[in-house]
């Protein structure tokens, strides 16, 4: 006989009952039976009535006790703020010593304290926590309290305190409020310590690179250690043998490819390590750190084609951006934006949007910027993101020192007066892989070429000027020609007519400024091969009258700023304009100077009508030397001499 099967829970539903027009509706729970219930229908239920006797005396229990209530909402405050009190004291081991610790800090940190005074709390305070210190560093009050001692108190003391630090330094690094304890106590370490400490990290150098907060600790002592101290930590991320074997990184080489040649260390497996080290780094975002840009760099110049461009893809975009306020960072920037497709360097440029402010006035930041307007070659996006964003800010932009570069570089691109050889090094950089790889794909070609030549065949790419390689495309740095760009950046943009605008406007304070005037000279000459003539001829000559104008006004002794002609900036400037600008010259000689040399023959002045001597033009040299002659020969006016008219030029640059 077969086994019942067990009662499932579906059984202890209740059961539907076919209604009226069959549909169902639940059955109504079974109702206890009572002498009324066959007087239901005639009358109502008898409510249900409970026992009276007290609950104390059922089954045996006690009567529960009775808590006071308080009355009042200040009472309930009270009440609460104690029960909370008893709540931290139970779960935090130093709760009371850190409240004390808090009292203590509201009066070392007041400013109208005396210095005295606030060592000797910081004593006390320090008193309090010894032997504590790394237990109660992770606290967020007693973090800050550690970290105002440590500021004002003496030296014997943070000596003290490094030494009961020392054991928990790492573990403290990782930690996001005893971190600001580590750094503050590197700003103020001495040299042993400093180095003890840098030892302490052997080992932890890259998992700590990949903690967010740990990472900090690492990017402040590799900011304030030494050279030798920063190698140091740089060569944990270059090899596990180097890691291994602390005795090997004791060298003079700073860059990875000596490190290599010199210990003849394997490239692939050097690759393979700094990749293990990156990946995590990048995926992460961690890329505020200049030692993380020190190591992408060196990375760059050992690793093979495709490891270089599988970096490039993952930096490509607004991550980009965070790196570029260093030298390394930089530098990493301009080689994704040389090196990079099509696409990435869309990709960096859509990234910058909404930032290019920054960017401009950086003094790294702005080299990205001047490779980007030297590369790309898609002048519409460039012009919808970053030349509308340069147009808003001009007026700053040409009297800023950084700023200003972007513009000389589309005016006079690569120019050593406006970049120095640091920064022409930077341009010029290029990641080895890449260019080996061109070098072979042009002798494949070239080979092949001549192959072809012998048989009679003509190549297509060789009138295109497009290599025979698989990613030509990825490799060429730009295939616009450069005026071109120039011209597309500068003129159909706009950009341009409002810079010489702007140059109208700001004409003195431009004339004067140290590097205002670079700006407004450029402009005047039209640029590197005339790259504003002849679509802003009009523009140019109004900005010739307004300068003219102001060179004209009369010389006045009670005025607070020297007069264009005798200032040393303007002088200057209005000098070498003379010499390069025949057509400003000759404005300038018939609105300001004509007739009026007498007044200008003694100081800096004297400088820019002798400059009518040397021009270019010769009626205008020939009119200028008949009114300049009777002044020389009367000593009045001294012609400067070869070497000091020189060095005018030099200062001007």
């Amino acid at each position: 006989m077969a086994a019942k099967p067990l009662k499932s829970n579906d059984s202890k539903k209740r059961k539907r009952i076919a209604g009226p027009k069959g549909e169902e509706r639940k059955s109504n729970p079974k109702r206890l039976k009572s002498p009324s219930t066959n007087n239901s229908q005639s009358g109502s239920k008898k409510p249900f009535k409970a026992s009276k006797r007290p609950p104390s005396k059922q089954h045996g229990a006690k009567p529960p006790t009775q808590k006071h209530v308080p009355d009042t909402k200040k009472q309930r405050r009270l009440l609460a703020k104690e029960l909370a009190e008893a709540r931290k004291k139970k779960r935090k081991k130093h709760y009371t010593l850190e409240q004390e610790l808090s009292i203590l800090w509201e009066k070392m940190r007041r400013r109208d304290i005396a210095k005295e005074d606030r060592s000797k709390l910081a004593s006390e305070a320090l008193g309090k926590m010894k032997g504590k210190i790394p237990e109660i560093a992770s606290s967020h009050v007693s973090s800050r309290v550690l970290q105002t001692c440590v500021k004002h108190c003496s030296q014997e003391e943070k000596s003290a305190v490094f030494m009961e630090l020392q054991p928990h330094f790492i573990s403290l690094a990782t930690n996001t409020y005893a971190v600001h304890l580590v750094t503050k106590m590197l700003d103020n370490a001495s040299k042993d310590q400093l180095s003890e400490f840098i030892s302490s990290l052997y080992g932890h150098v890259a998992p700590l690179l990949r903690h967010m907060v740990g990472s900090l600790v690492i990017e402040h002592a590799y900011n304030v250690g030494n050279a030798s101290q920063k190698q140091t930590l740089l060569m944990e991320l270059y090899s596990p043998e180097l890691q291994l074997f602390k005795d090997l990184v004791s060298m003079k080489e700073t860059r990875l490819v000596d490190v290599i040649s010199k210990l003849q260390l394997q490239r692939s497996s050097v690759v393979r390590h700094m990749s293990s080290v990156l990946q995590p780094i990048l995926e992460k975002g961690i890329l505020d750190h200049s030692i993380i840009h020190r190591t992408l760099m060196e990375y760059l110049t050992i690793a093979d084609q495709s490891s270089a461009a599988d970096v490039i893809q993952q930096l490509s975009g607004p991550l980009l951006v965070r790196m570029i306020h260093t030298r390394d960072g930089s530098r990493v920037g301009i080689l994704c934006i040389k090196h990079g497709s099509a696409k990435e360097r869309k990709k960096i440029i859509k990234g910058m949007k909404g930032q290019c402010d920054k960017i401009a006035r950086d003094r790294f930041g702005s080299m990205v910027l001047v490779s980007i307007l030297s590369t790309v070659d898609d002048t519409k996006l460039l012009s919808k993101i970053i030349i509308r964003e340069l147009e808003g800010i001009l007026k700053e932009l040409v009297l800023d020192q950084n700023g200003r570069r972007s513009l000389l570089q589309l005016l006079h691109p690569n120019c050593s007066r406006y970049l120095s050889p640091d920064d022409l090094m930077s341009l010029s950089l290029s990641i080895p892989s890449f260019n080996t790889k061109q070098k072979e794909s042009s002798e494949v070609n070239e080979a092949s070429d001549e192959e072809k030549r012998d048989n009679g065949e003509i190549l297509v790419e060789a009138n295109t000027g497009k290599s025979a390689g698989k990613n030509s495309d990825v490799n060429e740095v730009a295939k616009k020609d450069p005026l071109t760009r120039r011209r597309e950046l500068l003129i159909n943009s706009g950009l341009a007519e409002k810079l010489i605008d702007v140059c109208s406007e700001m004409a003195e304070n431009l004339l004067r400024s140290k590097f205002g005037k670079e700006v407004i000279y450029e402009v005047v000459t039209g640029g590197a091969d005339g790259v504003l003539h002849p679509a802003l001829d009009e523009k140019l000559e109004k900005l010739y009258e307004v300068i003219a104008t102001l060179v004209a006004e009369p010389k006045s002794e009670g005025a607070e700023d020297d007069h264009l002609l005798e200032d040393f900036h303007s002088s200057r400037t209005i000098r070498k304009l003379i010499l390069d600008c025949p057509i400003f010259a000759s404005k300038l000689w018939e609105k300001a100077l004509k007739g009026k040399c007498a007044i200008w023959a003694q100081g800096h002045s004297c400088k820019v009508i002798t400059a009518y001597l040397e021009a270019s033009d010769l009626a205008l040299r020939e009119a200028a030397k008949k009114e300049l002659q009777p002044l020389i020969d009367s000593g009045v006016l001294t012609l400067p001499a070869v070497n000091e008219s020189a060095k005018a030029d030099q200062d001007f640059h």
